[in-house]
């Protein structure tokens, strides 16, 4: 890996021990856990094509990128600012040869990539509605956050056309909206396949996101998976389960 040069207004953040870098902006839209909660649910051959959909700083292709280091990631991001933070990242870790960037919006993905030409797609989707909710002052993080460059069916549907028939997407996000997330995805011929729940805490009363993984033109069959609690109690530590996806070089979902 080499040294990230970047903007004065960039952080320089690390995963894994350091093994991982990851430049993003100071002030404007940060990768949170949601990605993080991604990435490790997904368990890609190193044969298989990835496609990181609305990638933001690429963290979710950079984790894949880093567990599997014969796996080829592929990366579509609309923002300038956040694709020049992709392209700084891919350098610093010396994914240069497997790792690629699109710098587009999700709604020209048909002009961008071939159809059915990914295994797998993951994505973290904005997740506000644009009447919905206090829209953050950021411009950049509003667009990430919020469905101000494209709707949720929008990336649904950029999934359906890159995933091979019989190929897996997922899809994190709040579990309060959930079941919009649920009824597109079947819409566009993504039958849900596993699902977790994930809380705050165990005392928790309702979940805070779902992860969910789909497949194109899927069965009828469906894993509930047991609910993955990211802190031990209310302002607590960290789970073990979520200590666990901060280890190097792990490669298993949470548990």
């Amino acid at each position: 890996m080499s040294e990230i040069t970047s903007p004065p207004d960039m952080t320089h953040d690390t995963l894994f021990a350091g093994e991982l870098l990851c430049s993003q902006p100071a002030q404007g839209y940060r990768f949170s856990l949601d990605a993080v909660l991604a990435a490790q649910f997904v368990h890609p051959s190193p044969s298989q094509q990835v496609l990181d959909l609305g990638c933001g700083c690429g963290i979710i292709g950079l984790i894949l990128a880093y567990r599997l280091p014969e796996l080829a990631v592929h990366a579509l991001e609309l923002q300038p600012e956040l694709a020049d933070c992709v392209r700084a990242n891919i350098r610093a870790n010396g994914f240069d040869s497997r790792m690629q960037l699109y710098q587009a919006s999700v709604t020209r993905i048909q002009t961008i990539l071939r159809p059915e030409s990914y295994d797998l797609v993951v994505c973290n989707p904005p997740y506000g509605s644009p009447g919905g909710g206090r829209i953050n002052k950021d411009n950049q993080a509003a667009t990430a956050r919020h469905e101000l460059s494209g709707s949720l069916d929008d990336f649904i549907k950029g999934a359906a056309y890159a995933v091979k028939n019989r190929g897996k997407v997922v899809f994190v996000y709040p579990a309060r909206r959930g079941a919009g997330l649920l009824q597109n995805l079947m819409q566009r011929r993504l039958m849900p396949k596993r699902m977790q729940p994930i809380y705050s805490y165990p005392e928790a009363e309702t979940a805070r996101l779902l992860v969910v993984e789909a497949v194109k033109n899927g069965g009828e069959q469906f894993d509930l998976l047991a609910p993955l609690y990211i802190y031990t109690q209310k302002n607590g530590e960290y789970t073990k389960a979520m200590n666990n996806l901060y280890e190097v070089n792990s490669s298993c979902s949470p548990k």
